[in-house]
């Protein structure tokens, strides 16, 4: 298990420094279509992590075997993990917690994606990806602890 950076500098020198190597074969062992989809929404999940006041750098590891992104520097919100879905080869997924409410707050304000339990929003490899609801719901994720914070104090 990484250490968590111990200062501001430390940790967006963690964000920007090479990946994992163990990461890197993860998404190198993905056929072609499937890490180009999922090297898109790594792309999509940095950016919007970098554009999410509160946020700060991410931490990509693996858990569960997955590619998993953490706020280790921040802990503002809560662990998203992206793979492609083993059952059906022609899909990838963005997997959250489940035992939050993210999803069922996905499914609110975006009906037209396509959710897996309450665990993940998938993705099919021949459609575009949906960035604008995407960037949301990953900024959701991101600051869910920020904003349950928020919430218990305005309480």
């Amino acid at each position: 298990m990484k250490s968590m950076p111990t200062t501001k500098r430390q940790a967006r020198r963690s964000a920007t420094k090479q990946p994992d190597p163990a990461v890197t074969a993860v998404f190198d062992a993905y056929p072609k279509p499937a890490k180009s989809k999922l090297l898109a929404l790594r792309r999509l999940i940095f950016a919007t992590a970098k554009a999410t006041e509160g946020v700060g750098a991410l931490e990509e590891a693996l858990k569960w075997g997955q590619v998993s992104y953490l706020t280790s520097e921040t802990g503002s919100g809560s662990t998203i993990r992206i793979d492609r879905v083993k059952s059906a080869a022609n899909q990838y997924a963005i997997y959250f917690h489940c035992q939050t409410d993210l999803v069922s707050t996905f499914r609110e304000l975006y009906p037209e994606l396509n959710y897996g339990g309450n665990r993940c929003i998938l993705l099919d490899a021949a459609d575009e990806l949906p960035q604008a609801a995407l960037r949301h719901c990953v900024a959701l994720a991101l600051t869910y602890h920020l904003n349950k914070r928020k919430t218990a104090r305005a309480r």
